[in-house]
């Protein structure tokens, strides 16, 4: 099972990816994680990653297709993998694409968790975090027993200067512009699989199943 999960902020995606991987038994590859490894063992491309990315630039294409076409030639990768925050623009889906053809394989499924934009509005902005143990509430969806009181250490909940409301508007629509053609690149190629992602969680992990042609 080779899998590209797409989802905008706040759509749930994290918790489905936790769900898939336990259930197919597959690595969850996301490029953060790849890039923050290959600096901390200070290989050749985890350098020249962090010439990038400490003076606040973004990590050139090819030097993450590179690190992904590392990472998904490891032995845990054989018998399938769920890639997770790329490919990001149909350039790095189309390079992805031609290293998968070079290792003689190719994707599965593409899922798409889609959310409307005014309910990813109110997850974010609704989200509460504990500074201290680091738990997360949410104002309507999980509150905490006592308002601005985190229900496991009694420290105060605030909100993340990123779930505000410019900031989640902005960040939406930078991944709405970005992700758009992905979707309808892989829509054309037939390997897409979009997912309604305002259902209950489990009921979004069965349509997931489903349409990976297993039962949950």
């Amino acid at each position: 099972m080779r899998i590209v999960l797409l989802g905008p902020p706040g759509s749930g995606k994290g918790t489905q990816a936790k769900f898939i991987i336990d259930k197919f038994g597959i690595p969850h590859i996301s490029t953060g994680d790849i890039f923050r490894k290959n600096i901390k063992e200070g290989t050749p491309l985890g350098v020249e990653a962090k010439s990038y990315i400490d003076k606040g630039q973004l990590v050139p294409d090819e030097l993450t297709i590179a690190i992904v076409e590392d990472r998904l030639k490891e032995d845990d990768c054989k018998n399938g993998f769920m890639l997770d925050g790329f490919p990001r623009t149909v350039a790095q889906a189309e390079a992805l694409t031609k290293a998968l053809e070079s290792m003689n394989t190719s994707l599965d499924h593409v899922i798409n968790i889609a959310v409307a934009d005014k309910a990813l509005v109110d997850r974010l902005t609704g989200r509460r975090v504990c500074l201290s143990c680091g738990a997360s509430f949410h104002m309507v969806f999980n509150p905490p027993k006592k308002e601005g009181i985190c229900d496991y250490c009694s420290a105060e909940l605030v909100q993340r200067a990123d779930d505000n409301i410019d900031t989640v508007s902005s960040r939406l629509e930078v991944y709405g512009t970005q992700t758009k053609p992905l979707i309808e690149y892989y829509e054309i190629k037939g390997l897409l699989r979009a997912i309604e992602g305002e259902k209950d969680i489990d009921k979004v992990f069965e349509d997931i199943c489903k349409a990976l042609g297993s039962d949950k």
